[in-house]
């Protein structure tokens, strides 16, 4: 893990982020987006993901395969027809494309959360969609 979170510093430092908006949950810079020429009309995309202390995202879904890493906090979070668990920094978990993320927040009033996404998803497609009420 520790070998994880150098090259995950190492690649931050490295790259210049360009700012994403994914209203409602949290805030997101995306650090890289590219093709995959072994996947023709699929890109992957890493984006870090800050939460302000207490921060609380809408339900929403992701066009996308996540595979999210908590580099700071800790993040309580819940798809649709599982229990709610608590992510903690050095943790991991993944979403897949029909998930619906229901429950997104940042599990402490006080401190910040930070994430990074590794998404891989169709080329060009938007990574989040928030959902309505109705369509939980």
């Amino acid at each position: 893990m520790k070998r994880l979170a150098l090259s995950i510093s190492l690649v931050l430092g490295a790259t210049s982020p360009f700012a994403s908006a994914h209203a409602g949950t949290g805030t997101a810079t995306t650090l890289m987006t590219k093709g995959l020429p072994d996947f023709p009309g699929k890109e992957g995309m890493v984006e870090l993901v800050d939460f302000a202390p207490g921060e609380v995202s809408q339900p929403h879904r992701h066009n996308a395969d996540l595979f999210v890493y908590v580099l700071e906090g800790s993040i309580v979070t819940q798809v649709g027809g599982e229990a709610s668990k608590t992510v903690n920094a050095g943790e991991v978990f993944y979403e897949g494309p029909t998930d619906v993320h229901v429950v997104s927040r940042n599990a402490s009033a006080t401190k910040p959360a930070k994430l990074i996404v590794f998404y891989l998803k169709g080329r060009g497609v938007p990574p989040t969609v928030l959902v309505g009420h109705q369509d939980k």
